[in-house]
């Protein structure tokens, strides 16, 4: 169905007026023709009504077409607008068109195929112009969501960037507390270590029974206490960046023997077995031996603390890459896949309550996971709940170091370690008692 189109005519002259309705009449125009003689006529019809299109006598007799032209754009009446010139007003058309008008046309040419094809025109255009404003008033909007979006988002960024400063700040104090409280509990922990185990001296005194049995348990309970404020410790120089390695030329064996020695009594008190395999064609390492030790120390202590029963292995060997693993396997209660990725966290344990039946301070693990990356290592965790754990660390035979007792550099060499001196010109090809070291 065709559509019905609302055409205004504007102009003071009937003959004219008569002349535009019967070429649109002619053309075929489906429509609804709404005629005035003058401006002010004009202006309340197009406020109270929408037109699809209006023909504008350019001269009527209360002001002329450009002054209602720039009277109904400030109005903000958007409508199609053909003004009808005289002959030679072709230059006051140009200005109408600069005004607002959509197109012109001389009242000579004025036909029903003109009109037609003037009027479908302006329309189109209009709507064309419609459609584009209604896009870019779209797109302004969006631009502005935007903005808007933006700023909210900037100002949750300053926002977050603001505690995150808190955070760090209040990490570095709980650190600094935590280091300080540390430092400053070891003193006396250590005179009651210290007077315990002069109380236990069978030289010093002569004490019952009773006595000797409440003298260990305040010597047990202070070690106990001890390694806590030590992890502690360590725990706030890792996190403080203030922890480094000291590398030097060991043993692995000797020390992986004398840690197991020494944990083994607390192994057996719980009627556990303790193997150690060791598969090493050379033992030295340049590490940190006493981190090593530390590590293997947290290790063996989770296995006997979660192992009521069975068997704890250490398994030492060497890999592909100059690189040497140990594995501390147990038969204890386990962990659950679902825990596996909380287990490294700082102060994280399996059971948070207060009522858990294994103490300590959660932070053996992550200590352990920062100070095998620190070497340069990796760990892996095996476990299956009620079947044991399986803990392995792979670390480099040798860490970097600048400076490590006067030693310039190390390498391997496929054979061992070998030591160059600070000095490239000067060498030395003394042995320190194995076979494959090179100095």
């Amino acid at each position: 169905m065709e559509e019905t189109l609302k055409i205004l005519v504007v102009d003071d002259d009937e003959v004219d007026r008569m002349a535009v309705r019967r070429a649109l009449a002619k053309a075929g125009v489906c429509m609804e023709l709404s005629e005035v003689s003058n401006a002010n006529d004009a202006l309340s019809a197009l406020r109270n009504t929408i037109y699809d299109c209006v023909f504008l006598d350019y001269r009527l007799p209360d002001r002329d077409g450009l002054t209602l032209i720039q009277k109904l754009r400030s109005s903000e009446i958007k409508v199609p607008l053909v003004v009808l010139t005289a002959q030679g007003d072709e230059e006051i058309a140009v200005a109408l068109m600069k005004a607002g008008a959509t197109d012109y046309l001389s009242k000579s040419r004025v036909s029903s195929a003109t009109l037609a094809q003037i009027l479908r025109n302006a329309i189109r255009v209009h709507r064309a112009e419609m459609q584009a404003a209604l896009a870019n008033q779209q797109l302004r909007e969006s631009h502005e969501q935007l903005i808007r979006k933006n700023q909210e988002l900037e100002r949750q960024r300053q926002q977050i960037q603001l505690q995150n400063l808190k955070l760090l700040e209040a990490s570095r104090l709980k650190s600094q507390f935590l280091a300080t409280m540390s430092h400053e509990l070891r003193t006396p922990m250590n005179a009651i270590i210290g007077f315990s185990q002069i109380l236990l001296r069978p030289k010093f005194a002569q004490l019952t029974h009773q006595q000797t049995d409440m003298v260990e348990r305040i010597l047990n309970n202070g070690k106990h206490l001890l390694m806590l404020l030590n992890e502690v410790l360590d725990f706030s120089k890792l996190e403080a960046g203030r922890l480094e390695l000291k590398p030097e030329l060991f043993d692995l064996t000797k020390v992986i023997n004398t840690t197991v020695a020494e944990m083994r009594s607390l192994a057996e008190a719980k009627k556990l077995s303790l193997l150690v395999q060791i598969d090493l064609e050379n033992p030295l390492l340049f590490n940190d031996p006493v981190r090593v030790r530390q590590i293997l120390v947290n290790l063996l202590s989770n296995a006997i603390k979660f192992t009521e029963s069975g068997s704890i292995w250490v398994d030492v060997k060497e890999i592909s890459g100059h690189r040497v693993a140990i594995a501390i396997r147990d038969t204890g209660i386990g962990i659950a896949p679902k825990d596996f990725k909380h287990i490294f966290e700082a102060f994280r344990q399996v059971d948070q309550s207060i009522t858990r039946k294994y103490p300590g301070t959660g932070l053996g693990l992550a200590i352990i996971d920062s100070l095998v990356r620190m070497m340069g290592g990796r760990i892996f965790l095996e476990s299956q709940l009620g079947a044991g754990s399986m803990f392995r660390i792979e670390i480099p035979r040798q860490v970097s170091s600048s400076t490590a007792d006067g030693i310039g550099s190390l390498h391997w060499d496929g054979d061992g370690i070998v030591c160059s001196a600070q000095n490239p010109h000067q060498s030395s090809t003394a042995s320190m008692g194995h076979p494959n070291l090179k100095l």
